[in-house]
């Protein structure tokens, strides 16, 4: 008997079949005056793990674009202000036109901690989800500690266990800066009919349950501070409501009372369409 056959054998049946392959891992940044904190964004980024980092400038007014390119990022300029999730538009299609297997979105504000971009992508690596999120809720005193204000927490806690019931979940922060998809959440996923606010973000989880993708998340670290982007507590309170009108479309569409095209297959012949 053939030992060193056998064991090859055992092993090829018990390693998944992603772990025999090459892939190509491409962070995307949606940036907005972020000149402050990338560098220490990036600088976090373990070597290897990514192979390209992509930055989307929407017309920041500081030097934003001049440090990515001091950083050897590629740089996208919008010539106009496309807003949140004009701007991850962009970024989705240039990370799908790159030819990239995993697709990480971090926001270069140095609120989330990117030293995790290899763990969330090894979790899609596995196949044990399609989208992986960073959750900045651990514990409330942690978060709280880590500068979140309270009325942001508070809305926090209360919209992540709606949407959790209502999209049939568990995670725990529906509202992250920190995201991994494979191709396949982004090539399925109609995203460009989604709006360019921020809303984008409660539209793009409602879209991937709905087309039965698989979610989850890992603990990332909590920071708040002066040079972090942050919407006011008038903006909030608009996506808060955005985002309960996004649950009840899924809802809607779910019980076919009323279609709608967030959750209509996308057009082959378009993009994201």
């Amino acid at each position: 008997m053939n030992f060193h056959s056998a064991a090859t054998d055992v092993m090829d049946e018990f390693i998944p079949a992603p772990a025999l392959e090459n892939f190509r891992t491409v962070a995307v940044m949606p940036a907005y005056n972020a000149a402050a904190t990338l560098r220490r964004t990036v600088g976090d980024i373990p070597p290897g793990s990514v192979d390209e980092i992509v930055l989307v400038d929407d017309c920041s007014r500081d030097d934003t674009v001049a440090v990515a390119r001091e950083l050897g990022l590629t740089v996208i300029v919008h010539e106009r202000n496309t807003g949140y999730g004009g701007n991850q538009k962009t970024c989705y299609r240039r990370a799908l036109d790159s030819g990239a297997d995993f697709i990480v979105m971090i926001h270069p504000d140095y609120q989330y901690d990117s030293r995790l971009i290899p763990v969330a992508v090894e979790i899609l690596r596995l196949g044990i989800c399609d989208c992986v999120l960073g959750s900045r809720i651990r514990t409330r005193a942690e978060t709280l500690a880590g500068g979140m204000p309270v009325y942001k927490y508070i809305s926090n806690r209360l919209l992540t266990i709606v949407e959790n019931v209502a999209l049939g979940q568990n995670l725990g922060d529906f509202h992250s800066g920190f995201r991994a998809y494979t191709r396949k959440v982004l090539e399925t996923i109609p995203f460009e009919r989604n709006s360019n606010d921020f809303v984008f973000d409660s539209q793009f989880l409602a879209q991937a349950v709905s087309f039965g993708f698989k979610l989850g998340d890992i603990p990332v670290p909590v920071r708040y501070f002066a040079e972090a982007s942050s919407i006011n507590f008038r903006r909030s309170l608009k996506y808060g409501l955005s985002t309960l009108g996004v649950l009840a479309r899924y809802w809607l569409n779910r019980l076919r009372i009323v279609r709608s095209p967030l959750f209509a297959p996308r057009d082959p012949a378009g993009p994201a369409q």
